[in-house]
């Protein structure tokens, strides 16, 4: 009998397990039945959870506008401070007026050929430069406010040292990042030539022109990776060591104005031979000053290309002191300047006053072979003439009376030594004497 008890209490334990069993599956079974009818009936619901939770990606293309009150208005939407927004604004702005100035306005720097800068240029500059100057403050106090400047910038870095105007239709296109690379290494080799320099005068020694013409080129160096050879050229028509010499020696030559295309040329002739001139400068073995002695005749002939024969004589006659006096006393006018240049010149000789160089004989062989002056006599042995007397009458000068008589201005000055020439007036009694070229049957 003890079993049967054994088989029974079995049997109701497996009856009120399965009986569990049943009723957790049916409970089971009305939450997934419920959630499913959910899902159902409120597909929206669970869509629109999802945009919330999930961020779109933040673009700055979303925020920019070419409109600056929108702009200005979309930066607010995404809560950024209001000092921020004001930086933001104003470097913005201040770029589109930088490359305004650097495109619309014509700077003396642009003018690079130039001696001087031409003053309705500077003039025309400063106006152009102060209506943009008005036209970016009206548009910053329209977007911020009329206290807008109190926070100019506060929150970015401005530079330490002024850079150089990189500007015009060739420059001033550059973009901003070129250009800040350019001021880069413009700021590095104003260093490197500092510390040289520096050293040189703690070592008590003179600057090596080879030396300085090897850091300007490792400069040129850096700017050829940044620039074009078009842009290079820009750049270093304005800036570079060559051509501030070359704006210096045409300065010195008054009444030589060279045009951009005569300015161009002569760079581009003697651009890399001066280089090579620097290199060779301070050598004193004999091979290196022969080297040298061809480079300087090569420099000399490529500038005479450049200018070609009319301008290079102009240019030549320009470096001769008599000849400066000359154009001095003629007031700039060339064929005058030149005949009275040739007379100076055998006057000189024929006098036996001062030896004649070998360009002033060239001069004045050319001269002759224009018929600028009559054909040479034998010299005769005669008595001096008398001398004449010339009142001064209005409008008279010494470079005049030259002209009229054909004389030297030495000469005549030589002749009157009681006169004082800088303060000539009407009345004045003018000793003339006589002409070298005047034969003995002259008056």
């Amino acid at each position: 009998m003890h079993w049967r008890v054994v088989a029974l209490i079995s049997l109701v334990l497996n009856l009120a397990l399965v009986a569990a069993w049943w009723s957790m599956s049916r409970q089971q079974d009305a939450r997934v039945a419920a959630a499913v009818s959910a899902s159902r009936q409120a597909p929206t619901v669970q869509s629109t959870t999802n945009l919330i939770v999930r961020r779109q990606p933040f673009s700055w293309r979303d925020i920019e506008s070419p409109d600056y009150a929108a702009y200005a208005s979309n930066l607010r939407d995404i809560g950024c401070p209001e000092q921020t927004i004001r930086d933001i604004i104003i470097a913005d702005v201040n770029a589109l007026y930088a490359r305004k100035r650097a495109l619309e306005m014509v700077t003396a720097e642009q003018q690079w050929w130039r001696i001087e800068p031409d003053t309705n240029i500077v003039r025309a500059a400063a106006l152009k430069a102060q209506e943009l100057e008005e036209e970016r403050h009206a548009l910053l106090t329209s977007l911020l406010g009329a206290n807008w400047e109190t926070g100019d910038l506060v929150s970015i870095p401005r530079p330490s040292r002024a850079g150089i105007a990189l500007d015009g239709p060739v420059l001033g296109a550059l973009s901003a990042e070129t250009k800040k690379a350019i001021q880069e290494v413009n700021a590095r080799s104003q260093d490197r030539l500092q510390a040289y320099m520096e050293a040189q005068s703690l070592a008590g020694k003179e600057p090596d022109a080879a030396e300085l013409a090897k850091l300007r080129q490792q400069t040129r160096n850096e700017l050829a990776r940044l620039l074009s050879p078009p842009e290079l050229e820009e750049y270093l028509l304005r800036y570079s060591q060559t051509a501030n010499d070359l704006r210096a020696s045409f300065g010195q030559l008054r009444y030589f104005e060279p045009t951009r295309d005569e300015f161009r040329a002569v760079f581009r002739a003697i651009d890399a031979l001066d280089h090579r001139i620097q290199l060779f400068s301070t050598a004193s073995d004999p091979g290196s000053v022969q080297a040298l002695k061809a480079l300087l005749s090569q420099r000399e002939n490529a500038i005479k290309l450049a200018l070609g024969a009319k301008r290079y004589e102009e240019f030549r006659l320009l470096h001769d002191p008599v000849y400066q006096e000359a154009l001095e006393a003629s007031e700039g006018d060339p064929e005058l300047a030149r005949a009275q240049y040739a007379i100076d010149l055998a006057a000189f000789r024929a006098a036996g006053t001062n030896t004649l160089t070998a360009e002033q004989q060239e001069s004045l062989d050319r001269l002759k072979a224009d018929t600028l002056l009559p054909p040479e006599q034998p010299p005769t042995p005669t008595s001096p003439p008398p001398l004449k007397v010339y009142v001064l009458g209005p409008g008279d000068s010494a470079s005049t009376i030259a002209l009229m008589y054909g004389l030297p201005i030495e000469a005549i000055k030589a002749a009157n030594p009681k006169v004082d020439f800088t303060k000539l007036r009407p009345g004045v009694e003018i000793t003339i004497p006589s002409s070298p070229f005047a034969s003995p049957a002259s008056p």
